[in-house]
């Protein structure tokens, strides 16, 4: 296997097999969602596509931030741990900042794309290696274009698990990801911790720290109107 890293959305490369990160947190919050009995979550990139999808997916609710923040009337916001507990509807339709969006791209380039957060890691690589790809790009949502080395920190992890051929960026990701001595520091480090921290979502990066509480890896199934679906089958 060929692996790679993708370290922002503005490279990624054809596929058979994408992995895609945004720990801090929307890979974090659809593997909560997906674990506690949600049937599947619609991942779309603007407020109004998501409001759209609501409606005709019902019954279904709307997660998701910008900056941060929840969206106003939306019924809940981008907290992994708001999902914990029994499901409020079959649906969740998600919009993000950056890894919703990141969700859309890769279903433009890969064959197969798998949801990867730490809460799951050790599924997700059982779930890479029986899928027996020549080929993987480790995607990671980065902001604003830019690296974020929470993203990286988990790339690193999974990476320095497979055999294969490792590409310098797959490289370049395991040596970042040794340099931390805990999977918090990994996360903490990161500007994306930083601004939760800002918005009072301290709590979250210890949620999302947490390694292997979920046996489960989500999946990109297809297209759904302006949306793409996520799900376990």
């Amino acid at each position: 296997m060929r692996i790679h890293v993708s370290f922002t959305p503005f490279d990624p490369v054809d596929t058979p097999l994408a992995v895609v990160i945004d720990v801090l947190r929307a890979t974090s919050t659809i593997t909560q969602a997906l674990a506690s009995g949600y049937e599947r979550v619609i991942c779309c990139t603007e407020i109004e596509d998501a409001q759209t999808l609501a409606a005709e997916h019902s019954p279904a609710v709307l997660g998701g931030e910008r900056k941060c923040s929840p969206i106003p009337g939306f019924n809940f916001g981008n907290s992994p741990r708001e999902y914990v507990g029994e499901p409020a509807a079959p649906t969740l339709v998600l919009s993000t900042t950056n890894g919703t969006r990141l969700l859309v791209t890769a279903a433009a380039h890969a064959e197969r794309v798998l949801v990867a957060s730490l809460l799951n890691l050790k599924a997700l690589i059982e779930a890479v290696r029986a899928d027996g790809a020549d080929e993987l790009d480790i995607l990671c949502a980065g902001s604003r274009g830019e690296l974020c080395l929470d993203d990286a920190y988990v790339a690193g992890r999974i990476a320095q698990q497979l055999d294969g051929d490792r590409t310098d960026s797959a490289t370049a990701a395991i040596r970042l990801a040794q340099s931390f001595a805990s999977a918090d520091d990994g996360l903490r480090v990161s500007q994306s911790a930083r601004n939760i921290v800002a918005a009072g979502l301290e709590d979250d990066i210890a949620y999302c720290a947490q390694e292997s509480i979920h046996a489960i890896v989500p999946r990109l199934k297809g297209s759904v109107g302006a949306g793409v679906e996520v799900a376990l089958s």
